[in-house]
């Protein structure tokens, strides 16, 4: 595997390693929503993850990764469409599609 496929790999890992520090094992919405701090660093951490995820299809479209698109226009939603974004949204993204693509990428860090 190249390299620079190994750091965004790893770049994307760091981010879901601090999602999960951020949001801790209570995982409660209203905490969520209620902390902006929180939601700010979150909203952060998945621009990176998208940005990361963008570079890495450029320098391999078939790596193993599900719906890589729909995680770059999250990027692209957080980043630009920052007024718009639901915090519902995201939480949903948290709960059910970043668990999906920790697997992934570990499997990918460590293939």
């Amino acid at each position: 595997m190249q390299l620079e496929i190994r750091k965004y790999l790893f770049d994307i890992k760091e981010s879901i390693d601090s999602i999960e520090l951020f949001l801790g094992s209570q995982r409660d919405f209203s905490n969520y929503q209620s902390n902006k701090l929180l939601r700010r660093a979150i909203e952060r951490e998945l621009g990176i993850i998208g940005e990361a995820l963008n570079r890495l299809m450029k320098i391999d479209a078939t790596i193993k990764i599900s719906n890589p698109r729909r995680i770059v226009d999250l990027r692209n939603w957080v980043i630009h469409g920052y007024d718009k974004v639901d915090d519902v949204i995201i939480w949903g993204i948290l709960t059910r599609e970043i668990p999906v693509l920790k697997s992934e990428i570990e499997i990918l860090i460590n293939s």
